[in-house]
């Protein structure tokens, strides 16, 4: 086959300088990712976007009208401030500040209409786009077939769709349009990945245009249906690429030969179930049944259960475990911390007995193990007296060694790369069965993106007798007060003889400021409101009053978020008189009772350890720090006392990681929640100086409305960029999905997986479907084969 034009270089159609810029800004090397970045969405030069719409603290690009111009001079200094007010025709107003540049006031006449682009901020009540751009419309359209410029009748020009893209400060989004323009009549006729994949009747009931057509009319479209049609049928063909890759990786997995596992009636699993306390959940019975018929096969297990923290997981993976040691074979379980490694082997030896535990012999192998006990471990794995190993990342060392390895368990899988498990399954003689666990919910149709090659259970019933999770967005944007109430809720619960987390997203100030924009994507206008210099000085007199009192605004009744923290089975009860005052008018701030020397909310466990052993509320508390940089023993006796009740609070980074278990801990505070992602749920109070309308806010808000985990990862996925479902970004690369959303496009995903299931029972290399084989090695590169086994 002929090279194809998407793998022709940049440089050498669009210039060096753009190919270099290109490179930096999006990981482009190649056509193929160039006419690959798609257009966000499309707009029309004669309508003017909704300033109603655009999010707070995102780069956007927008079509405006300018409404008027206004120069001024610096106050502190010698230059001039050039106000540009621009217009969506309905009363909404945005304005574009240049320092400095009063040339530009002949460009931006009253009347001109245009691309605008910047980072959306609020300046004392005014939205503002932050370093600004632009490009003003000229009365030329595009010719469809050199994608030069034309003069066209001022309808069809109105009418005509405007493509905007995903930018940057440094490649504006009509540069990616006039670049793209370049090199799409390079394609010619390109392979059509759906050539022999559908017939024509199929791709006209489907209205599925031609590739190459496609690419065209998605980038330079005459009318809306034109882009329409190329994204429905781009979208598919990568519904198809991505299940074609996944069960391709599946079938081949497969093909490899395992030990069957059986289970056996009276063996150590039958003995273990009969002196369980409790009763199975209908799920977990269910998914235990899906795993043991998977053992039983000679083909390896491949399987991911999910279900939240306390669904019972744990349980189904031990009872794998014990079938599998009925048959004479050892597991091994991989956590991804050495503190969940510890409290999985606690657990695990408390539910067996002594009987079991005698003959199961379960196992800790760790990094940090002295150096007697890591031998004595390691000599059990070898020789099969360990039927069941736990351990960290220490288990992949090239001198542990099993006897008869049939069976892997991951604990969060997210944390572990596929060389990682390909080093676990290497220590077995046969390929062993493989048991995937994960506490984030994910939606049926992510997971048959994202983990299409394994099969998936879902334990969604809560043992009997669960206690639910009360949950808060505490925001400090528009009540800095509340945080008072915050330690003040702590301390009632540990009045009561409970416990609390404290969970902050950095050690200290040095390593917040290395990962400032974290997962939560935190911006600096986010966490700006104290800042003079931000903007937000809207002064405000705050007098809080005693729960209870009818005073102020607590006789007159708040409503919506601020009226939620007077819910009597919260405790956050705290009633709020609130007073704006005309911008530059003096401040005053009174809360009782709160405490003058509470802390200021900081991010950084160093930092709020401190601050809170010196809060009187919480005055003779033990409050203990925990971070990935204490040793293995030291974060190993911090949870063991917290676990006894010796320590109050623990003050940690994510380290506590998902599924450590405290019964005790009855609270947990976020600090900066922002910064997570929502699927992170059974919290209690969700800290954040997130402005209100952000995309950090909603996801904080949303964890707040509900503790529906599945809700809350299906709501994470809506609030995420669009791509960004298979995971973080590569370094300098692309992102995963391009025009997929696996929660709009569930059908969509499931009839290109029933039809590349269809292509692999045929034809399992694709030998007679080249293009497809072509599109499939073009769209996941290593470094995206990597992610997807990864993950």
């Amino acid at each position: 086959m002929n090279p194809s034009p998407l793998d022709a270089k940049l440089d050498a159609l669009v210039g060096g300088k753009t190919a270099t810029a290109l490179a930096k800004a999006f990981g482009m090397k190649t056509v193929g990712d160039l006419v690959g970045h798609f257009p966000r969405r499309y707009a029309k030069r004669g309508e003017l976007t909704a300033v109603a719409d655009v999010p707070l603290d995102e780069n956007v690009s927008i079509v405006a009208e300018v409404l008027d111009v206004r120069s001024r001079p610096m106050r502190a200094k010698r230059g001039s401030i050039l106000e540009v007010r621009l217009t969506d025709g309905s009363g909404g107003t945005i304005t574009l500040t240049f320092f400095n540049q009063a040339w530009r006031e002949r460009d931006l006449a009253p009347g001109s209409r245009g691309i605008f682009a910047g980072k959306v901020s609020r300046y004392r009540g005014t939205l503002q786009l932050a370093h600004p751009d632009y490009e003003l419309f000229d009365n030329s359209g595009t010719d469809m077939e050199t994608g030069a410029p034309v003069a066209m009748d001022p309808e069809a020009w109105a009418k005509q769709p405007l493509p905007l893209y995903a930018a940057t400060s440094t490649f504006s989004s009509w540069q990616m349009a006039k670049t793209i323009a370049l090199v799409l009549p390079t394609l010619g006729d390109l392979a059509d990945p759906l050539e022999g994949v559908l017939s024509d009747a199929e791709r006209t009931e489907r209205a599925l245009m031609p590739f190459v057509d496609a690419l065209r009319l998605v980038h330079q479209p005459a009318e809306d249906v034109d882009w329409q049609r190329a994204r429905d049928t781009l979208r598919f063909i990568e519904a198809l690429v991505l299940q074609s890759a996944l069960l391709e990786r599946r079938a081949e997995a497969r093909s490899h030969r395992a030990t069957p596992r059986p289970a056996k009636g009276d063996g150590m699993l039958a003995r273990f179930d009969a002196a369980l306390p409790f009763s199975l959940t209908g799920d977990q019975q269910l998914v235990g049944g899906e795993i043991a018929h998977d053992l039983a096969a000679d083909a390896p297990m491949s399987r991911l259960v999910q279900g939240e923290v306390g669904s019972g997981k744990t349980l189904v993976a031990l009872r794998a475990m014990l079938q599998v040691a009925d048959t004479g074979g050892q597991a091994a379980l991989l956590a991804p911390t050495e503190v969940l490694a510890a409290q999985h082997l606690r657990s695990v030896e408390k539910v067996l007995g002594a009987e079991l535990c005698t003959l199961l012999a379960p196992t800790l192998i760790t990094g940090q193990l002295p150096v007697a006990q890591k031998r004595a471990a390691l000599l059990r794995a070898a020789a099969g007296q360990a039927h069941i190993v736990i351990g960290t990342h220490a288990l992949l060392q090239d001198n542990v060694q099993f006897f008869d390895l049939g069976l892997v368990v991951i604990d969060e899988q997210h944390r572990f790369g596929v060389e990682q498990r390909h080093l676990l399954h290497a220590k077995a003689e046969n390929v062993p069965h493989t048991l995937v666990l994960t506490a984030t919910p994910i939606p049926r149709t992510v997971a048959m993106t994202a983990f299409g090659d394994l099969d998936v259970s879902v334990i969604r019933e809560l043992p009997a007798g669960r206690a639910g999770i009360t949950s808060h967005c505490v925001a400090l944007a528009e009540h800095p007060a509340w945080m008072s109430r915050v330690w003040e809720r702590v301390a009632e619960e540990l009045a009561l003889g409970r416990q609390a987390f404290v969970v902050c997203p950095a050690i200290d100030a040095a390593t917040l400021e290395e990962d400032d924009g974290g997962a939560g994507g935190l911006s600096s206008a986010e966490g700006a409101y104290r800042n003079p210099s931000s903007g937000f000085d809207t002064s405000t007199s705050l007098t809080t009053q005693p729960a209870g009192r009818s005073e102020g605004a607590a006789s007159r009744g708040l409503s919506g978020a601020e009226g939620a923290y007077r819910n009597p089975s919260s405790g956050f009860d705290t009633s709020t008189s609130l007073t704006t005052q005309p911008a530059g008018a003096s401040t005053s701030l009174t809360t009782q009772p709160a405490y003058e020397d509470a802390p200021k909310r900081l991010s950084a466990v160093t930092e709020v350890l401190e601050q809170l052993r010196a809060l009187p509320v919480l005055a003779g508390r033990r409050i203990e720090a925990l971070h990935g940089r204490l040793s293995s023993d030291e974060k190993d006796s911090i949870m063991r006392a917290f676990a006894d009740g010796e320590i109050d609070v623990v003050v940690a980074t994510t380290v506590i990681e998902v599924g450590v278990d405290v019964p005790n801990a009855s609270t947990m505070v976020v600090l900066d929640a922002d910064r997570f992602g929502v699927s992170q749920s059974g919290l209690a109070l969700f800290v954040t100086d997130a402005e209100p309308d952000t995309v950090a806010r909603e996801r904080v808000e949303a964890v707040a409305a509900t503790t529906d985990g599945f809700e809350l990862a299906r709501i994470d996925l809506e609030l995420r960029a669009e791509g960004d479902v298979l995971g973080a970004r590569q370094s300098g690369g692309r992102s995963g999905l391009r025009l997929l959303r696996v929660t709009r496009d569930g059908d969509l995903i499931a009839e290109a997986r029933e039809v590349a299931a269809g292509i692999l029972a045929n034809d399992p290399t694709f030998a007679a479907h080249p293009a497809l084989r072509e599109a499939i090695t073009r769209r996941l590169d290593e470094s995206e084969r990597a992610f997807l086994d990864k993950n």
